[in-house]
């Protein structure tokens, strides 16, 4: 991508790069290889392994949609929103390299809950960099070029890398997974480091680190009463609630539901890897037609597309049915979720991304934490993950008719 027409500079390169580095998390530690080996680990009923599963996402993504706006605020200080950039990121990689050594499911967990917080964190100053490193009229492609190379890139390579690791030492052989964990941890931290050395804060506010906390606070307070005043603003956090809350949940539970339904674990990944593959054009296809066609019309059609796969999830039970929804979610994953970070970056102060990114993530972490929490309480509850899964279809809709 650093020879295509479109010209980025150094800092669009490395924000970029970003999402070619952290995406093996999202792949294979929340989406793929590694909740089908917690659920095996968990083991007991088909559906305990997920009902854990989606109680710890549950966890983590409360965890850090309480602290976003905080963080945020304060990440928006001279100088601080490297700082808390590096921070999560490190813990993230950390903990996802501690994650290696346990065997029990009870410690897998907590290493899980503390990667992933790590992840959403160092996510939330990704995303608030987006109006440093670019301009207006770029932001459109630059965030869509972000999910394309973490597709391709970052998911696709050390997720091929995996399965053939898996491949060679076997499916269920733990040291494989531990083998896989280890190289997520390692391709994160690498990929990394030009983010961390290229891209800096260019719109910020003045200070002093000892009145920073009390003054955070004030200005989350400030800015919630603004967004409540500005009716467009507000209903659109509002929409993307409802909406991201169905992507989010369908990226988190894929695979541990796919497990629950018996669906054989090789063709599982295999899926899941066509997923990576069908997103990275598609990703940069929205990009480009957002250059002609309003972005809100290209994320309601985002929208009702993700409305009819949840419809369709409901079911299925074949091989063949998973193949078909991992296709469809590939063609529009990327696309809701770039337009939806840099349309939202568009509409905010520039001096204030953090903040205003820590409040996005609420609704985003918020959504997520309430859809897998209301799948695992519904399988349990019905002991059915058809059932589980049907609670989607509502939070698309009321998305759907606020946006």
């Amino acid at each position: 991508f650093m020879a295509s027409k479109i010209k980025f500079t150094k800092q669009e390169k490395s924000w970029i790069l970003y999402d070619w580095a952290n995406s093996v998390y999202a792949t294979n530690i929340m989406a793929a290889i590694f909740p089908i080996y917690f659920t095996s680990v968990c083991g007991g009923e088909d559906t305990a392994g997920m009902q854990w599963w989606g109680y710890g996402t549950s966890l983590a993504t409360l965890i850090v949609a309480v602290l976003a706006p905080i963080l945020g605020s304060l990440g928006d200080y001279k100088g601080m929103k490297k700082k808390f950039f590096t921070f999560f990121m490190l813990v993230g990689v950390l903990c996802t390299l501690i994650m290696a050594i346990f065997d029990n499911w009870q410690m897998l967990l907590l290493g899980y809950v503390l990667s992933y917080i790590g992840f959403a964190g160092s996510c939330l100053f990704y995303d608030s960099f987006l109006t440093d490193v670019t301009t207006g009229d770029r932001m459109d492609k630059v965030s869509a070029w972000g999910y394309a190379m973490g597709y391709i890139g970052g998911s696709t390579i050390p997720f091929l890398l995996s399965i053939g690791i898996l491949l060679v030492m076997g499916m269920d052989n733990p040291v494989a997974v531990k083998l896989v964990v280890v190289l997520t941890s390692v391709w994160w931290g690498l990929f990394s480091i030009p983010m961390m050395r290229n891209v800096h804060q260019k719109y910020y506010l003045e200070g002093k680190p000892e009145h920073m906390a009390s003054a955070a606070f004030s200005n989350v307070g400030r800015t919630l009463r603004s967004i409540v005043q500005n009716k467009g603003l507000f209903f659109y956090l509002i929409a993307y609630f409802c909406y991201i809350d169905g992507v989010y949940t369908i990226i988190d539970m894929a695979t541990a539901y796919g497990t629950a339904l018996g669906l054989d674990t090789t063709g599982l990944l295999i899926a899941l890897l066509v997923t990576q593959i069908v997103a990275f054009p598609f990703s940069l296809l929205f990009g480009r037609l957002s250059a002609n066609h309003e972005p809100e019309r290209l994320i309601i059609l985002c929208i009702l597309a993700y409305l009819g796969i949840t419809v369709f999830a409901l079911f299925m039970s074949t091989q063949l049915h998973f193949w078909f929804l991992a296709v469809c979610v590939g063609m529009f994953q990327g696309g809701i979720q770039a337009l939806s970070r840099s349309y939202f970056a568009k509409i905010i102060p520039a001096e204030k991304s953090g903040e205003y990114f820590g409040i996005l993530d609420i609704c985003g972490k918020g959504a997520s934490f309430l859809g897998t929490t209301l799948i695992g309480i519904t399988s349990q509850l019905t002991g059915s993950v058809n059932r589980g899964i049907a609670v989607l279809i509502v939070t698309f809709l009321i998305g759907l008719f606020l946006f």
